[in-house]
């Protein structure tokens, strides 16, 4: 094959040198026969590539100009490597723009169409299984929603607030990013977390061997510890030890309503590989 011919395929198409040249050897030199059969079996290969567990990515966020309403968006990768490729940023921008014109959460209705077929010729193109996880939408019914976005976009948080502005959110939204509390104010922690809790402080203040009613009282403070170190509100802020988060809020004629904290990949569970046993597997394959 001509450079001429692989060189047009290759920028036509976005793929590998190698496999640009066995398209135009298998369709005898027809440029636009290879790109059909190429398409044909890209579905392919996005489809293989979707088994592999893309744990790494980007998380990110959107907010109107007027702090009315916000997105968080997670779109996952194998590697870091990709997460911070152009290509694959520019369609995480393609998503975010989507998710929020539409005040859109359902991945699904996202993806159909045109976003879909951008994921699957960017999997074909950069080689790993790209994957949008989750999408969220928090709206402000009588204030304001903040964004702040951590760590080469590892850590993403929305912050809605009664009252205040997006400076403040913002100030809140980075505190969350740093602490990771549970809930917004200890009545909202469930009843199911605290009866674990309480299960455990119970069982390690009995082996103290003090009364019971001493164990009791041992017991509720704990609890209450516990509800403070995890509740947002409870919290001393970060930038002001001094200052409780639920006061911060407070001193400027605020209240906390609700956050949402993304972090890249938590949750889901990677299979991990021995390298040894995988290279045996592949030579006997």
């Amino acid at each position: 094959m001509s450079a001429a011919l692989v060189k047009e395929l290759r920028e036509r198409t976005g793929l590998g040198l190698l496999e640009c040249k066995r398209a135009l050897a298998a369709a005898g030199g027809d440029v636009e026969l290879a790109i059909e059969e190429m398409r044909k079996s890209s579905g392919m290969k996005a489809a293989k590539k979707a088994g592999r567990t893309a744990a790494d990515g980007v998380v990110v966020t959107r907010i109107a100009e007027d702090g009315s309403y916000g997105i968080a968006v997670e779109v996952n990768s194998e590697t870091d490597f990709v997460a911070r490729d152009e290509n694959f940023l520019g369609f995480v921008s393609s998503v975010v723009e989507a998710a929020f014109a539409a005040k859109q959460t359902d991945v699904a209705a996202v993806m159909a169409g045109e976003l879909e077929a951008a994921r699957e010729a960017l999997v074909q193109k950069i080689g790993e299984n790209i994957s949008v996880r989750r999408i969220e939408l928090v709206s402000a019914d009588a204030g304001v929603v903040g964004a702040y976005v951590h760590g080469n976009s590892r850590i993403a948080v929305l912050v809605e607030l009664k009252g205040g502005d997006q400076d403040l959110a913002k100030d809140i939204a980075m505190h969350v990013a740093a602490v990771n509390p549970q809930v917004v104010a200890p009545g909202d922690m469930s009843e199911e977390v605290l009866a674990k809790e309480k299960e455990i402080f119970t069982a390690q203040a009995q082996d103290s061997g003090k009364p019971a009613e001493i164990i009791e009282k041992m017991i509720g403070g704990r609890i209450k510890k516990f509800l403070a170190e995890n509740s947002l509100t409870e919290q001393a802020f970060v930038k002001d030890p001094d200052v409780t988060v639920g006061k911060l809020a407070a001193n400027a004629g605020a209240e906390v309503a609700s956050f949402v904290r993304f972090e890249v990949g938590e949750g889901i569970e990677v299979e991990k590989v021995d390298f040894a046993e995988e290279v045996a597997a592949q030579l006997k394959g």
